[in-house]
């Protein structure tokens, strides 16, 4: 009998603690362990690096600070490892590792998954031209382009592990991957095993942002702030049948709960029924959480609709310049003293622009953190008496940048009362590299893998023509005996993130009962009020009956997206907080009988 495998997830991004490997093991009894460190943002940071230092561009603290200390304890129990930490220069990185390896005298085998990086075809992809698939806008210069890297799958990763790594390196994955890789290897799973692929894709969902499905960032955050310093990492045990079970490491920090885990679910995952993955279009509308013990939560019910014919691809291309700074104010009437001084700042350097037939400011942000900015009309807090104002600018040019920084800066003696701040030297101007997705058919891009054997091409699964997702039918419109309105939080849980320039904000009724009112309460117009002052474009709602949750999309809310907005919160990591603060209808005899029964 194949058994059951254990899986634990070590980094949800690039600068996660280093604590998270040694934990792990010292749990024992794993199979593998994964490790996610790449975002959009990561990409341009790490295309950044390259473009200075060939030799640079992977997440080096993976060799360095995950790897190296747990080398010795990794090969003594036998545990596999599987990362993206390659980046753009996944051979670079591996041969890091290989060389720490060597040094501590051990015989473990690192195999490499390449073929992402595309930027070697700029010019046949620049010829074809194609449009940003979220936005429609048009192919970036070609002289501006940074990195090109396709979104690869998981069953390179297990071509890896079937010819026997121990340890295996990519370059642009996705996240999922690194743990449905393991999977597939595990259980033998085919293409056309699609409700397994779906299943093991969601097991590494679950994983890849490391403690956000053991209670960080948690909705009820006060049923896990003690202990938070030594909060436990994730671990899936993961069945033949793509079911598995999450838990943590006995005697560590966290939860792992209904709502930790489906928090994490929902976490940017777009339309919840067309999720598409290189390997697997996902289902999770019918996906079940249950809670069958102790920081032990069963996942089961996720469904494979198709294989994608395409790979999710993303361009990074230079995109001006931006800047900015916090300057900040106390006292009496601080608001408008602070949106003083920063409607001066932006007049004063505005007036230099022009004197100079330079062109004006790209982007302009101005929040004043303390004031509920964030809040547009939901704000309900008196002036505030202390508040930050967050001043940023892009501009094509970086000078011109650097002149609002600096006039910004000269303006501390003719400012209002009230100007304070602890900081260092002046901020300085820093390139965008601006966001740029696209799909390219799989077989435009040849993946490669390269070990101690040689170097293999691995052909893609061939496409499977998706089945139409069979939309669940909407909870009936609820009716109140007693009506009464307290914000969202009080029926819900809450979390939010981003893809690209679109917001991401999963909501999971806390129980089953409460979601027809929530699905009732958040309708478009509602969500209009809450985010109309960031969102511009189309809001798209997705019910999910097994979970009792929905699923939001706010699309052009995010300034441009994390790699170029000079928001305050350019991921809409607070999305959600906004959200659960707001004030939403339900029957008072529901609420108080399930928060009696709790």
């Amino acid at each position: 009998m194949v058994k059951t495998l254990r899986i634990g997830g070590a980094s949800g991004f690039w600068g996660d603690a280093v604590s998270a490997t040694p934990q792990l093991l010292a749990a024992g009894g794993l199979d593998f362990i994964v490790y996610d460190y790449l975002a959009e943002i990561t990409m341009a940071i790490l295309a950044r690096a390259r473009a200075k230092d060939p030799s640079a561009g992977y997440a080096s603290d993976f060799v360095t600070g995950a790897m190296a200390p747990n080398l010795a304890e990794i090969a003594a129990q036998g545990v596999r490892i599987i990362s993206n930490a390659g980046g753009v220069n996944p051979g670079a990185g591996a041969a890091a590792l290989r060389e720490e390896i060597a040094r501590q005298g051990l015989s473990l085998k690192v195999a490499v998954i390449e073929g992402d990086d595309l930027s070697g075809q700029v010019e046949e992809i620049a010829a074809n031209a194609p449009v940003e698939m979220f936005s429609g806008a048009l192919f970036p210069p070609k002289d501006k382009i940074a990195s090109i890297n396709a979104y690869l799958g998981a069953f390179p990763i297990a071509a890896a592990l079937d010819r026997g790594a121990d340890i295996v390196i990519t370059g642009r994955c996705v996240d999922s991957a690194v743990t449905l890789g393991a999977c597939i290897h595990q259980f033998g799973w085919t293409p056309e095993d699609l409700d397994q692929l779906a299943g093991g894709s969601l097991a590494g969902h679950i994983l890849e942002c490391g403690p956000q499905a053991t209670g960080g960032n948690f909705t009820d955050w006060r049923d896990v702030v003690e202990g938070l310093e030594e909060i436990g990492y994730p671990i899936a045990e993961v069945n033949p049948d793509g079911s598995f079970d999450v838990i943590k490491p006995d005697g560590t920090g966290g939860l792992v709960s209904r709502g930790t885990v489906g928090e994490q679910m929902l976490y940017e995952i777009g339309d919840p029924q067309a999720y598409a993955l290189p390997d697997v279009i996902c289902d999770f509308s019918d996906v079940t959480l249950t809670e069958i013990g102790p920081d032990r939560v069963h996942v089961t019910g996720a469904r494979g609709l198709g294989v994608p014919g395409d790979y999710k691809t993303c361009l990074t291309h230079a995109d001006g310049y931006r800047a900015g700074h916090i300057f900040t104010f106390y006292g009496l009437e601080a608001e408008e003293k602070a949106r003083a001084f920063a409607d001066a700042a932006l007049a004063r350097t505005r007036a230099q622009l022009k004197a100079m037939n330079a062109p004006d400011f790209t982007d302009v942000s101005v929040e004043l953190i303390g004031a509920e900015s964030q809040f547009g009309e939901m704000r309900q807090s008196p002036p505030a008496r202390e508040v930050a104002a967050k001043i940023a600018v892009r501009h094509v040019d970086a000078r011109a940048v650097g002149l609002f920084l600096k006039e910004a800066t000269g303006l501390g003696l003719a400012t209002p009362p009230g100007l304070s701040g602890f900081a260092g030297t002046r901020p300085r101007p820093s390139p965008v590299l601006a966001l740029f997705s696209y799909l390219t058919p799989k077989d435009q891009v040849r993946v490669r893998l390269r070990d101690e054997v040689g170097e293999t091409q691995i052909p893609a699964a061939a496409a499977v023509e998706p089945t139409p997702p069979q939309r669940p039918a909407l909870p009936a419109l609820p009716t109140a005996q007693r009506p009464v309105e307290v914000p969202l939080v009080r029926l819900a849980y809450g979390r939010s993130g981003d893809k690209g320039d679109i917001a991401n904000i999963g909501i999971l009724a806390r129980y089953p009962d409460f979601m027809p009112w929530i699905w009732a309460a958040l309708t478009e117009d509602h969500l209009s009020r809450v985010f109309g002052h960031f969102a511009q474009g189309r809001i798209e709602r997705f019910y999910l009956p097994g979970s009792a949750s929905m699923n939001i999309l706010l699309h052009g809310a995010l300034g441009g997206g994390g790699t170029s907005s000079l928001r305050n919160d350019p991921q809409a990591k607070g999305y959600a907080q906004l959200l659960l603060a707001a004030p939403v209808p339900v029957d008072a005899d529901l609420l108080e009988g399930n928060e009696s029964n709790a």
